[in-house]
């Protein structure tokens, strides 16, 4: 994570089309101030970069980094170019058009819209990832824009990093079905791919790895990569593709630039975006994109630690750009920051956060892949609590950043309640949750160790209880314990504990802890 920002993305992500005007974005300042956040990721939409061919209007562009500047805010621009949730949305009417200069993608054999039988007969239509015209107009829209932050903001540096497109990849079927798309298919295998995933298996979904492995050294997609070869092709020709876009950009001004990814949930490809940035794909993205320096998984679903642990393989530091602002999002930051040591996380809609919504529909909340079963994915995330953890990984990030990839910085999760002790250099910290006086369910803890008998502990809905590691000195006391936050980089204590504090330390509402220790 050094490698690309020494940052940590305290942020949220504003509706989609929030960032279209100065007046929609106004409540949305205001909503991250509350909440404490330090980054907003917001969408610059092709349709309003060019809404002419060649003619490119950067008002959105500038009104975002003016108001980012005003409210003292980081940015991260998600560029909403061919894809967007797998469908061309935000594509120009010049572009949308022109169904023979910028090829729409078949999902059947000569249909540039088809219907979705998952979702009811919904209509869905999309851009070709063959159609060199429209990766060589969305190139240079994208270089355009990278080229203008150049001028506008290389000094400033308000823009950290950009999103290239959003949630690429097909519905409805594994691939295309276009005659290209079908010549490509039944032509070789590029050896340069072949030999990088036989050398890279290590990692890979185990019947990818399987079909890897087994695979000839050359041959037509179907004859090399068998079951998985439709979503194997899908993704090398989609990762292809924006790499040409982020390459272009990237070569007009050099930021971090990111890819986030409509998740895998036990389905098959088309079910969910074929050829897209899921964790199984990723060996293929690497190649493919080598200008991508982040693939970032969008996560609302319950296995949210499942989920993290895939995206943390090959060296990719974890980064979620979005996820829904529900009564578990809270603890999933503290705990993506403490035991991922995470680059960025990042609540969807976060404008929205704490808002009183009437009760979901079950039926359509799972047809999207939205797990209800768990009654705080349905409940608003509490905004002062938010507020809480948001300001206190602020105020600890210089701490945090330095304990980066080290064992100093640990975290534990109600979600993963068979993982509740951190073991550190001399000393260990059990957390009980679940507890009988405690009968919260959101329950986490993150630990940082700053000297040797010095802790900052992080932590809601649970009991932290302190042991020692080391056998010779198998008691332990504490010599101090403070609660409190800091204030301009400075620790300010708001109560010096002990007694009953210290003698049974339970806590139900989020709680920055500074603890020192003596072990006997």
């Amino acid at each position: 994570m050094k490698n690309i920002l020494p940052y940590i993305m305290v942020a949220g992500e504003v509706h989609n089309s929030a960032s279209s005007t100065a007046e929609a974005m106004q409540p949305v300042w205001e909503k991250a101030e509350e909440l404490h956040l330090n980054t907003v990721l917001a969408p610059v939409t092709w349709e309003m970069l060019e809404p002419t061919e060649g003619t490119f209007d950067y008002t959105a562009v500038d009104m975002l980094l003016a108001g980012a500047r005003e409210h003292k805010m980081h940015l991260v621009l998600l560029w909403f170019g061919a894809w967007k949730n797998a469908q061309c949305y935000y594509a120009p009417a010049w572009v949308k058009q022109d169904l023979t200069r910028f090829a729409r993608a078949e999902v059947e054999p000569g249909k540039p819209k088809t219907s979705l039988k998952q979702y009811h007969g919904m209509g869905y239509t999309t851009l070709s990832a063959f159609c060199a015209e429209t990766c060589r107009a969305d190139a240079r829209a994208f270089a355009a824009l990278m080229a203008h932050l150049k001028q506008g903001d290389s000094a400033e540096h308000t823009v950290l990093m950009v999103q290239v497109e959003n949630e690429t990849g097909l519905q409805g079927a594994a691939r295309e079905h276009s005659a290209a798309a079908d010549a490509a298919f039944a032509a070789d295998v590029p050896a340069d791919l072949l030999a990088y995933l036989k050398a890279n298996t290590a990692e890979m979904t185990e019947d990818v790895r399987t079909a890897v492995e087994n695979a000839p050294t050359s041959g037509d997609w179907q004859t090399v990569f068998g079951g998985v070869a439709e979503e194997i092709f899908s993704a090398y020709y989609t990762a292809s593709y924006v790499e040409q876009v982020a390459k272009a950009g990237y070569n007009a001004y050099p930021l971090p630039l990111s890819v986030n990814c409509w998740l895998n949930r036990g389905q098959v490809p088309g079910q969910y975006p074929s050829g897209g940035p899921v964790a199984r794909m990723m060996e293929v993205w690497q190649h493919c994109a080598p200008h991508i320096s982040v693939f970032a998984p969008d996560i609302y679903q319950k296995d949210f630690c499942d989920v993290c642990d895939e995206y943390v393989k090959r060296g990719n530091p974890l980064c979620i750009p979005e996820t829904a602002p529900h009564g578990h999002v809270g603890p999933r930051l503290v705990y993506a920051v403490g035991h991922y040591h995470a680059l960025c996380f990042s609540p969807f809609g976060f404008e929205d956060m704490g808002a009183s919504q009437d009760a979901p529909d079950a039926a359509a909340l799972a047809m999207f892949g939205i797990d209800t079963s768990d009654p705080l994915l349905i409940t608003p995330q509490s905004v002062p609590e938010y507020a809480f953890y948001a300001d206190a990984i602020r105020g600890l990030m210089p701490q945090l950043l330095n304990a980066y990839g080290t064992n100093l910085l640990q975290a534990v999760i109600s979600e993963r309640p068979d993982d509740m002790t951190m073991n550190f250099d001399g000393f260990a910290i059990h957390t009980m949750m679940n507890h009988p006086f405690i009968p919260r369910k959101d329950g986490v803890c993150m630990a940082l160790q700053t000297a040797e008998n010095e802790f900052f502990v992080l932590c809601n809905a649970c009991s932290p209880v302190v042991l020692s590691t080391d056998p010779a000195k198998p008691n332990v006391d504490f010599l101090s314990l403070e609660e409190g936050r800091f204030v301009d980089g400075q620790w300010h204590t708001t109560c010096r504990l002990n007694g009953d504090e210290v003698a049974k330390m339970m806590y139900n509402r989020p709680t920055l802890l500074r603890m020192k220790l003596f072990a006997y």
